[in-house]
């Protein structure tokens, strides 16, 4: 009996990205030295006194046992305050608040929790893959919308609720979105809250980027709408802001219902965070926040560089709003190339890996996801080694004398 017999593993198409990420490795093996832009892994440090916190409680000998599922009692009230000041915001930290392995085990959990064969979930295209595999692990079926949230957004809306049988019960939203770093005003909140209402819709907004946006544009959450409680649950992680990606630390808030629902599913799965993590997690949340305004000065100046450094490489990049991603289009010379075949050539003649835009959906072909968790000078080397392969395709760079390779 081979392995995609199985009822769930049918439905999971080989994870296009892992193509890219193998070959990578293996470069890597062999003694190449890769600039690696494809995983959106982060390259700086969690502040000092996480650590230190972390070790602290690691050092108790009533700290390794069992944990609590939902999250221990300091750490939820720890993110209702986080909201409170942020985002002005109240939670109950009781029963609109639980502590997930990260963002993507959150969307997960929940996607067990709420859904199964028969429903179907709208959800963005392209987007994170756990997105809608998150659904179709579940057994429910997904039905793309767009990502850009544009008219044409609107639109689809409410073409999927007309026409679609049985009628969606729940919306995905990811903004600051990754991969397409596209972002969103409250006024957009708003009237997808009074659309959800309308329609009887949950919402399950994915804030993984809340503090990463730049030139001085706070990220709302959908929370802040009046309301907004009633049909939306906000998944937040600590994986990007405070540079703790590989403790998987995230919440999900909002909704009692599914909050409940989440909370009730989580407590067959799993026994909680490891506690000196869920207490190193209210050392980072309640303590000073400088290293989050660092953080994001710090991708700010890197998306500027590769912007530039890349343009002048004959690569032009749109700059991204916020996230730590920028959503790039292959170079119109090479877009015949596709997203998976491009991302291959990269690698293996410019030494820089990036992650093929059709790994997050159809809708992503002729684009290529690119990770700012290189520093600069790394980033201008890949501009450099983008420059010699763009000029192998005979794409025309600017003259060194304007400005040099950067």
């Amino acid at each position: 009996m081979s392995e995609d017999e199985f009822y769930r593993i049918k439905r999971l198409p080989p994870y296009v990205i892992a193509e890219v990420n193998a070959m990578r490795a293996a470069a890597r093996a062999a003694g190449e030295d890769i600039i690696d832009l494809g995983m959106g892994n982060p390259d700086l440090p969690p502040p000092q006194h996480v650590i230190e916190k972390l070790c602290e409680v690691a050092m108790k000998p009533d700290a390794h046992g069992y944990s609590q599922s939902k999250g221990i009692p300091g750490l939820r009230k720890a993110q209702a305050n986080y909201y409170a000041r942020r985002f002005n915001v109240e939670l109950d930290p009781e029963s609109e608040v639980v502590v997930t392995m990260g963002s993507k085990e959150g969307l997960a959990s929940l996607a067990t929790a709420i859904t199964g064969p028969g429903d179907v979930v709208l959800a963005p295209n392209p987007s994170y893959p756990i997105h809608t595999f998150g659904f179709i692990i579940a057994g429910a079926t997904i039905r793309s919308v767009p990502t850009t949230p544009d008219e044409n957004y609107w639109r689809a809306l409410d073409r999927a609720m007309a026409f679609t049988v049985p009628r969606p019960s729940i919306l995905v939203v990811n903004y600051p979105s990754n991969p397409t770093a596209e972002a969103v005003d409250l006024a957009f909140y708003e009237r997808l809250v009074a659309w959800a209402k309308e329609n009887k819709v949950w919402v399950l907004s994915d804030l993984a980027y809340s503090e990463l946006y730049y030139d001085g544009n706070p990220t709302p959450s959908i929370l802040q709408v009046p309301g907004a409680k009633d049909v939306a649950v906000e998944f937040t992680s600590m994986s990007k802001t405070y540079s703790m990606a590989g403790w998987r630390m995230g919440f999900a808030v909002g909704n009692k219902r599914l909050i409940a629902a989440m909370t009730r599913v989580k407590s067959y799965l799993d026994y909680g965070a490891f506690t000196p993590i869920q207490a190193a997690a209210c050392a980072a949340l309640n303590g000073p926040q400088d290293i989050v305004a660092r953080n994001r000065e710090l991708y700010q100046k890197r998306r500027d560089v590769m912007v530039e450094s890349f343009g002048r490489a004959g690569w032009d990049i749109p700059s991204p709003k916020a996230s730590m991603f920028a959503w790039a289009p292959l170079p119109p010379a090479l877009k015949e190339m596709g997203s998976l075949e491009f991302s291959k050539q990269m690698l293996i003649h410019a030494k820089v890996a990036v992650a093929p835009g059709v790994g997050y959906g159809e809708d992503g072909e002729g684009y290529v996801r690119i990770a700012m968790v290189e520093n600069e000078q790394r980033i201008r080397q890949a501009a450099r080694n983008v420059r010699k392969f763009l000029s192998m395709h005979g794409v025309n760079t600017p003259s060194v004398a304007a400005g040099g390779e950067g």
